[in-house]
């Protein structure tokens, strides 16, 4: 069943490429790191992903499929879960993808199916075995990927699938240095210096290497998800920003860096224990551009997701994110909003929202480890996920209506406040 619903989507995939009804979601630079459960803090698996792509609007759905239900990231163009960018089902199987340009890539054949297999993977699979064993057995012409799949169950296994339409490679994360990986745009197994992402690699492989055991959900988005730090170029620090006039900006490229202007969401999944089959496995969603946003928990388990990341045109947490991304990079036409104005994280008037952000979102984390001490029906927990989607949204917006409208704000800046960034990578 699962061969044939898979080889069904990827053939009215091809379908509606040729017509052009598949989203833009490849042109990205996405950023992902893989810990097995004894290099966390909780000692449980962690995968992180910073997802960039065209698609400026997207949402959370539950899916109610057989044999397994599932939560998604879906683009808001494609709200059915056909096509998912990051996902768990209730069996605790989690995954997500990094493109990688450096694998093969046949012309004629399909490609750009990574959410249709990534849909059809929550559904069936039970484990990465499962998932493995999909891959198997359909592999070729018409699978449609080029990518690296990022996978972890309920056993705590942690995997990387580096996949394209005539093989795959996997790679363990438990027998990895650190027993974590990094991904960015290239894969391991693919050409030698071809694809994208090195200096995000070497940049992300920096933080991770700093954080070292002591990772968790709060670090990953405060130290990972939300860095504009360059691996080649000198970036200010908060300190130095707290000491700057916020009436003069302080133009940032933010090019070859993790959070970026093509950044739409950040994804945490949080396993659970190898052994400990009662606790529950967490996505973490932030959706919006991470410096202008807050992550929440959602779980399968609720049997829905919160209203703040799916109801409305532009879901309610979304909105009050681009609101505050407005701000951030105020200037528009061409690539101009590739350029952020730093004054708005942290300045001498304190008006900064970066520190607003890091601190709720560590107090958002540490409620919930507080709240996942006990169990709690699936009321209980949709009602918990909505309530701190909800307050994360009133969050967004208080900041919003009291940063300088991008209107106001002034433009200009002498060339010692222009900081310039390294060549972007070909994505």
């Amino acid at each position: 069943m699962a061969i044939q619903s898979a080889r069904m989507w990827c053939q009215q995939g091809l379908l509606l490429a040729a017509l052009g009804l598949i989203p833009g979601t490849r042109a990205g630079a996405c950023t992902s790191a893989a810990w097995e459960a004894s290099a966390t803090s909780h000692k449980a698996p962690l995968i992180w992903k910073n997802r960039d792509t065209d698609s400026l609007v997207s949402r959370m759905v539950f899916v109610e499929e057989k044999p397994y239900k599932f939560v998604g990231l879906v683009d808001d163009s494609a709200p059915s879960g056909r096509m998912v960018y990051a996902g768990i089902n209730e069996r605790g199987f989690a995954i997500f993808n990094t493109v990688a340009y450096n694998l093969p890539s046949v012309a004629g054949e399909v490609h750009d199916l990574e959410g249709a297999i990534m849909s059809d993977a929550l559904r069936t699979s039970s484990s990465v075995a499962d998932f493995e064993r999909y891959l198997t057995a359909n592999i070729g012409p018409d699978l449609g990927a080029q990518t690296n799949f990022v996978v972890f169950d309920a056993a705590g296994e942690v995997f990387i699938y580096e996949v394209h339409n005539h093989g795959f490679e996997k790679f363990s994360v438990r027998e990895a240095q650190g027993k974590r990986m990094i991904n960015t745009n290239f894969s391991r197994s693919g050409a030698s210096g071809k694809g994208a992402g090195y200096l995000r690699y070497d940049r992300a492989a920096k933080l991770v290497d700093d954080l070292g055991d002591k990772v968790d959900v709060a670090s990953i988005y405060n130290r990972l998800a939300r860095d504009f730090g360059h691996a080649l170029v000198t970036t200010p620090t908060l300190g130095e920003l707290a000491r700057r006039d916020p009436a003069t900006p302080l133009w940032y490229a933010s090019v070859d860096t993790i959070d970026r202007d093509s950044t739409r969401s950040a994804i945490v999944f949080q396993g659970r224990g190898p052994g400990d089959q009662g606790e529950l496995a967490t996505m973490w969603v932030m959706l919006g551009e991470p410096l202008t946003s807050l992550a929440v928990p959602v779980w399968v388990e609720a049997q829905a997701v919160p209203a703040a990341l799916n109801q409305g045109k532009v879901v309610p947490l979304l909105a009050q994110s681009l609101r505050l991304r407005r701000a951030l990079r105020p200037l528009d036409g061409g690539e101009q909003d590739k350029y952020m104005d730093l004054s708005l994280l942290e300045n001498s008037k304190k008006t900064g929202i970066y520190r607003v952000l890091r601190d709720t979102q560590e107090d958002i984390v540490k409620r919930t480890d507080s709240f996942l001490k006990s169990r709690h029906t699936p009321l209980e927990l949709a009602n918990f996920q909505s309530a701190l989607a909800d307050e994360a949204t009133l969050v967004l917006k208080r900041l919003a209506d009291e940063v300088p409208a991008p209107e106001s704000r002034p433009r200009g800046a002498t060339d010692a406040d222009r900081l310039p960034t390294g060549k972007t990578a070909r994505e």
